[in-house]
């Protein structure tokens, strides 16, 4: 009788072909690295109050990936995420984001790179109540010094991107939760980053809402956009086109598809 061979054995063989799979596209599709980690640590307090939130994390995100991050509660993705989004600094290690080396860098340079190279979606909204989808699409090319005769029709271009261009002229409280979040989408692609960061992007939406959303994510992808987002949601992940999995501060699967999603979730 054959013996069946551990999950983890099979989880690891098939990550072994899909790494190969990937580095025989990359060559193709792929046109450089967009997220390098290199041995990243992030330790939180000192002597016995000492956590680590991230131990020796290496990752690499080229350009056009469809990315999410998942993990347990505690597992430290959020954590990459923030260093990731240049919203907080590893202990030690080296972040090369678009080829430079931002881990070190000090507060006012990193405004700068993530107003110039990143956009950022967040499970709440987080737009200005009293200005209209438009104005609220244009407030991050005043901070990136646009010209203000260029910005009317790049905020308008990304609205009409996520299928909003009959909603220009309306506030937040004259939309529904997914069109906030449209407007939200829009204003991070509008100064056309390197990297679109999306942190529980669906968390407050209904199931037909967070399709939409997911829609729209891939669509922007097609474009060439390197999407990276963090869920909890096996389903909102199986979207993406690859995933990696963090556990106790480390990344312990980093090139898993959708298909092996369900085993990995098993085995925590």
């Amino acid at each position: 009788m054959k013996e069946e061979q551990p999950i983890d054995n099979i989880i690891n063989q098939q990550s072994i072909i899909n790494s190969t799979q990937h580095s025989e596209l990359s060559t193709f599709n792929y046109k450089k690295t967009i997220i390098r980690l290199e041995n990243i640590f992030k330790v939180y307090g000192i002597g016995e109050t000492e956590v680590r939130a991230l131990s020796d994390v290496n990752l690499t995100i080229e350009e056009g990936e469809y990315c999410s991050i998942m993990g347990p509660s505690g597992s430290g993705k959020s954590t990459a995420m923030n260093i990731i989004g240049c919203l907080d600094r590893p202990s030690s290690g080296h972040y090369y984001l678009d080829s430079l080396d931002v881990a070190q860098m000090p507060d006012s340079e990193l405004a700068h790179i993530r107003n110039k190279k990143l956009g950022f979606v967040f499970q709440q909204f987080h737009l200005l109540q009293q200005l209209s989808a438009l104005e609220n699409v244009m407030l991050p090319m005043v901070y990136a010094g646009i010209p203000n005769s260029e910005r009317k029709d790049r905020a308008t271009e990304a609205l009409i991107k996520v299928g909003l261009e009959k909603r220009l002229l309306n506030k937040p409280n004259q939309l529904s939760g997914g069109q906030q979040q449209r407007v939200a989408i829009a204003r991070a692609i509008v100064n056309r980053p390197v990297l679109l960061l999306a942190d529980e992007p669906t968390g407050a939406l209904d199931s037909r809402t967070t399709q939409e959303v997911l829609d729209i994510f891939t669509e922007l992808n097609n474009t060439g956009i390197t999407v990276v987002m963090v869920t909890h949601e096996p389903e909102v992940a199986r979207q993406t086109r690859r995933i990696v999995w963090f556990r106790d501060g480390e990344v312990v699967h980093s090139n898993l598809t959708p298909a092996d999603l369900k085993q990995v979730a098993a085995m925590q």
